[in-house]
């Protein structure tokens, strides 16, 4: 039985190429159509991703949802609230915790601000 569509045609750049190179095309394939996503995924977050991360820092929900306002407020929530928090601790030579529960305080903002534009990463 003949197939009456344009298979031939349309495989033509595939069909001498071993198995081991048709994988490997696969995954060069595979890889083109999910590096959008992963981009965008390094790129974005959202409040209750934020949240979800600070949750498994130790802080509780209602913490948690404190220190995500407090980034988003002052427009550091493209550099995370878990990495916000980790920055205020590691500046100030305290526990992540503590670091946490001072910015639901109200302490650190300003110094983290300026750290984070001054082009500290």
């Amino acid at each position: 039985m003949k197939r009456t569509d344009n298979f031939e045609e349309r495989r033509g750049h595939l069909k001498n190429l071993t198995d081991d190179e048709l994988k490997g095309r696969f995954w060069e394939l595979a890889e083109e159509i999910v590096e959008p996503l992963v981009d965008l995924a390094k790129k974005n977050t959202t409040p209750s991703i934020e949240r979800s991360v600070l949750l498994r820092m130790g802080f509780s929900s209602i913490e948690a949802k404190a220190i995500v306002e407090g980034v988003m407020d002052r427009g550091l929530m493209g550099k995370g609230a878990g990495h916000v928090v980790y920055k205020v601790a590691q500046e100030n030579n305290i526990g992540i915790r503590e670091a946490g529960l001072e910015l639901i305080d109200g302490k650190h903002w300003d110094t983290i601000k300026d750290l984070f534009q001054g082009g500290v990463k």
